[in-house]
């Protein structure tokens, strides 16, 4: 194996103490990296050009970053806006102070209507008896002095095939909201299924704006305050340059550093995507590191046996904290600046690393390990693990378990954990 120099790495416990914190529960943790988060919300803002609000997806914890730390960053550094799954994530995002407009991208249910209006929390509305219902119930909160609308944005069905009305009956719901008493109309919108094919995609975006075409003179649409803005693009649509970018733009995998999986950036998106940075890094430091004699078996129902005395390290995650069993025999690891394969099955809560090889002397329980992010000048993406998973990115990142600590850094230092 080549000589690289050797990475030293300050333990983590040490960055925790000088910022004040207690020590992890576990030697292993997710690194969350602030200032990536900032500049991938100016890259974005520059690839969606100007004029157009950009408004984050923290929906899903902020794709497993941790929906308020990132939030609250977001806010900080000029977001124009939120978008979560769910009203349990909106509210959640309420309750940690974050003021910025947020939206659920689904119906709520019209049993929290009052309680969405009053928070301050924007909703989707389609076609149908639950969009009838939430109307309902707006209105019936207008009538008992409820002292905020009802924000609804109607949904426009082009192409995906999962909400929405379809584009001959949008305009129609769109005046029925606008008229609606407890109600103000905040929005119009769809989502494109492929943004990576440029034909389904202008596709939708032309049926989107036939759909609002019977309203041009109806509505007063624009990116202002008190306008009804109009969205369509993610960061697929963004950076693929397929799409008209609307009034805004739901910045989603790219915020978090990473290209939606199979896309190419348009060469008017180019530089911009070229600056997108990974937010996070998965890191871990062997609970036990021992030579385990040949013939010796690694972690249950064996398929890796030692073929030579081999030093093998034991990371205490696994499937349990997102690190997905389908990855067994298909991921490796950095340390020291160097590649290690992991071998075995992946447990629920280990993973082992045959560190055999690594140059110096023996790898011992003090080595920093990288799973995810960077160490040296290599590189292990989400995109990698999802290739060898047989998933996408936004699975991996997703899908990294609530019983790892985030801990989040900028500018050098840590500023913030957040632990199970």
């Amino acid at each position: 194996m080549a000589m690289r120099p050797r990475v030293v790495t300050e333990p983590i416990e040490t960055r925790l103490a000088r910022a004040g914190l207690p020590p992890l529960g576990r030697t292993a943790w997710l690194e969350i990296d602030l200032d990536a988060l900032r500049g991938n919300l100016l890259a974005m803002r520059e690839a969606a050009g100007p004029g157009v609000l950009v408004e984050p997806v923290v929906k899903a914890d902020a794709y497993g970053h941790g929906a308020i730390e990132v939030a609250r960053t977001l806010e900080v550094a000029g977001a124009d806006g939120l978008s979560v799954a769910t009203l349990d994530e909106a509210l959640q995002l309420r309750a940690a102070g974050v003021s910025l407009p947020l939206l659920v991208l689904y119906p709520i249910p019209p049993e929290q209507v009052a309680a969405a209006a009053a928070a301050r929390v924007a909703t989707a509305i389609g076609p149908g008896l639950l969009g009838e219902r939430i109307l309902a119930a707006a209105a019936a909160a207008a009538g008992e002095g409820a002292a905020e609308p009802l924000e609804v944005h109607v949904e426009v069905e082009t192409g995906l095939g999962r909400g929405g009305a379809l584009p001959d009956e949008a305009a129609a719901l769109i005046e029925v909201a606008s008229r609606a008493p407890g109600v103000r109309l905040g929005g119009t919108w769809t989502h494109l299924a492929a943004a990576d094919d440029a034909g389904y995609s202008r596709g939708q975006d032309a049926r989107f704006g036939s759909a609002l075409e019977p309203l041009v003179d109806a509505v007063e649409w624009g990116s202002g305050a008190g306008a009804v803005r109009r969205h369509l693009a993610g960061s697929g649509g963004v950076l693929a340059g397929d799409v008209d970018r609307w009034d805004a733009v739901r910045t989603g995998i790219s915020i978090y550093g990473l290209m939606p999986d199979g896309l190419t950036a348009a060469a008017s998106t180019a530089g911009a995507a070229s600056r997108l940075r990974p937010v996070m890094s998965l890191k871990a430091r062997p609970v036990r590191v021992i030579d385990l004699p040949p013939g010796h078996g690694v972690s249950y129902g064996p398929v890796f046996f030692t073929a030579r005395t081999s030093r093998i390290a034991t990371l205490p995650l696994g499937y349990a904290d997102g690190w997905r069993r389908v990855l067994t025999a298909h991921a490796d690891a950095l340390v020291r600046g160097v590649r290690v394969p992991l071998v075995g099955r992946v447990a629920m809560d280990a993973v082992m690393a045959d560190v055999t090889d690594v140059p110096g002397p023996p790898v011992t329980e003090d080595d920093e390990f990288v799973l995810l992010g960077e160490q040296g000048d290599l590189r292990i993406t989400a995109h990698d693990l999802a290739s060898a998973a047989g998933t996408i990115s936004y699975e991996i990142v997703t899908g990294m378990s609530g019983r790892l600590a985030r801990v989040y850094h900028a500018a050098g230092s840590v500023v913030g954990v957040r632990t199970p």
